[in-house]
């Protein structure tokens, strides 16, 4: 057995009662063990920190210090410590753990310093009880996952709020643009409102003034026996009555549309029986000398909506009528095949410049060379609606002073 003079002698201190004091005094337990892994030394503070009364654990194995579960581990561990002892930290990177005298175990850091003197060799333990440490190192990871925890709860939070500011945003810019889409219709009612009081004054009066004034010469001429001049001024009435028609249906239908009431209603019928029939009414508005000449190319059996049909064929040749001469022939043709179904209606009429053919669909539109005709501005407005409900398409060609032709085409 060796003295506690001889360890410290040993541990190369000059002064004995310094490091006797530094022994018994130490804050930290003291643990001297030997080569066969017996306690040969332990301080008070390692008594009191395994619970043992003084001088109880000499003799012991270390191992009566270290739980049951780590006992046989431990041994081989001490053994190969033993064929290589090294100052050393224990435990680098792994949590240890003391047993105390009634089987309490507590987590320890542990720095082992070998040496060897004449009595043999040996290796002085140095134990500190980190038990606080753990708890304070528990409490803070506990505060750090609750911190996490808490991290996470509040993106989630902010995640949803701004999903919920995202999404209330949208609906915002949804109402600003459902708005502006509303004032913008309100300023286009607006501006066709005015257009419409513009075009109807102008379009009204003139065939309103020349009924008047027909109606009473119609009178005048009728006293006076003058059959000839009477049926000139009735045939004036009549035109302009058929102009004042045209207007007022070219109007509802426009109306009609932008109020969502038109629907496509379709159904079987000949084509050529409902075109001629359209063109003898056409014929007899038709001004002096002018021929309609239709022609159709295929099958002649059709499902189609009838009014959207003669509405688009009687606006076509109605227009072809007023921008052409006399003594001009108008052409119409139609054909159907099993992809396709083709309106054509053609005049030799003042034409339309490239310019205006770009603008010639927009509602009330008129073409420079088209002011003194009579005409609303509204019915190829109309037409180029009802080809656009239908998924067709529309071509114009035109030349000043040759002609136009138009050609609606669509899907069978």
């Amino acid at each position: 057995m060796i003295t506690l003079e001889s360890n410290f002698n040993l541990a190369e201190m000059d002064n004995l009662e310094g490091a006797r004091a530094l022994f018994f005094y130490a804050t930290e337990g003291i643990v001297v063990v030997n080569e066969a892994g017996e306690i040969a030394h332990a301080n008070p503070s390692a008594e009191k920190l395994f619970g043992y009364e003084k001088n109880k654990l000499i003799g012991k194995k270390i191992e009566t210090l270290i739980p049951k579960k780590f006992t046989s581990s431990h041994q081989h561990h001490r053994e190969a410590f033993n064929q290589n002892p090294h100052a050393r930290a224990m435990g680098s990177g792994m949590d240890l753990f003391a047993m105390k005298k009634d089987g309490t175990e507590f987590p320890v850091e542990i720095s082992l310093s070998p040496f060897a003197n004449a009595d043999g060799k040996f290796v002085i333990a140095f134990i500190i009880d980190i038990s606080k440490r753990k708890k304070a190192e528990e409490s803070v990871r506990r505060q750090k996952d609750e911190l996490e925890k808490l991290n996470k709860e509040l993106d989630s939070k902010v995640k949803q709020r701004t999903l919920v500011l995202e999404e209330a945003i949208a609906e915002l810019n949804k109402t600003k643009e459902e708005l502006n889409e509303a004032l913008q219709k309100e300023k286009e009612l607006g501006d066709l409102k005015s257009r419409f009081v513009s075009m109807a004054s102008h379009e009204f009066r003139t065939p309103l003034a020349t009924i008047l004034s027909s109606l009473s010469l119609v009178k005048k001429y009728g006293e006076q026996g003058e059959k000839e001049k009477q049926e000139k001024h009735l045939e004036r009435i009549k035109t302009s009555v058929n102009n004042l028609t045209d207007i007022i249906s070219d109007v509802l239908s426009l109306s009609k549309m932008e109020e969502g009431k038109i629907s496509v209603s379709p159904e079987t019928f000949a084509i050529t029986e409902f075109a001629n029939e359209m063109l003898k009414e056409l014929q007899q508005v038709a001004k002096h000398g002018q021929q309609i000449h239709y022609k159709h190319i295929g099958s002649d059996e059709i499902s189609f909506d009838k009014k959207i049909f003669r509405h688009i064929l009687f606006n076509l040749i109605s227009n072809a009528i007023k921008f052409s001469p006399e003594g001009k022939t108008i052409h119409a043709a139609t054909s159907l095949n099993e992809n396709d179904f083709t309106i054509s209606v053609s005049d030799s009429g003042i034409g339309i410049s490239a310019e205006d053919r770009e603008h010639l669909f927009e509602r009330f539109f008129r073409g420079h060379n088209a002011t003194n005709i009579q005409g609303s501005g509204l019915g190829l407005n109309i037409v180029a609606k009802y080809v656009e409900m239908l998924n067709g398409k529309i071509e114009c060609n035109s030349e000043l002073e040759v002609g136009t032709e138009f050609i609606i085409t669509f899907p069978n």
